[in-house]
């Protein structure tokens, strides 16, 4: 397990080399709150291609297994394992998208939460807030994920329902 200060200097360094080699954003440094606040910054890592390295620094810090990131990105686990033998492959914009979000609802359950364990929980608990159903089982489309993302932010603000 990674640590929140060492994943967010290691991401801080893979996305500004990623954003940098894109020519279209041109800062020195970009950090992990900026990008997830910069709309633009996550249109034009999506379109890059989020390179492997990256993906293996988001994998090992969300509470998500690897059968889980081989359901949301529609693979088999076996090509998430052939991807990491191959030095510099990059994902598809598609799939590049829903690691983004795998990575913004991990950051916005870990500033609810405070830990990955309590977010894990929370994460393979039924929610009767969304339907009964595991907040884990809406996270396979980008509707499902705003519809945690909504619950993590009542939550955050003491909105119970």
């Amino acid at each position: 397990m990674v640590t929140a200060d060492k994943f967010e200097g290691k991401f801080n360094k893979e996305i500004t080399a990623l954003l940098k080699s894109s020519k279209v954003a041109d800062r020195n440094s970009i950090t992990f709150d900026e990008f997830f606040d910069d709309k633009m910054l996550i249109i034009i890592a999506i379109r890059e291609g989020i390179p492997n390295t990256l993906f293996e620094l988001i994998q090992n810090y969300t509470p998500f297994s690897e059968g889980e990131w081989a359901n949301f990105l529609n693979v088999s686990t076996k090509s998430l394992q052939r991807y990491k033998t191959m030095g510099n492959h990059s994902f598809k914009p598609i799939h590049s998208e829903k690691i983004i979000e795998m990575a913004e609802v991990t950051k916005v359950g870990l500033d609810v939460f405070g830990s990955l364990e309590k977010l894990k929980l929370w994460l393979d608990t039924p929610n009767f807030a969304l339907g009964k159903l595991k907040p884990k089982e809406l996270l396979k489309d980008s509707y499902g994920k705003e519809m945690v993302l909504a619950e993590l932010t009542r939550i955050n603000h003491g909105i119970l329902v």
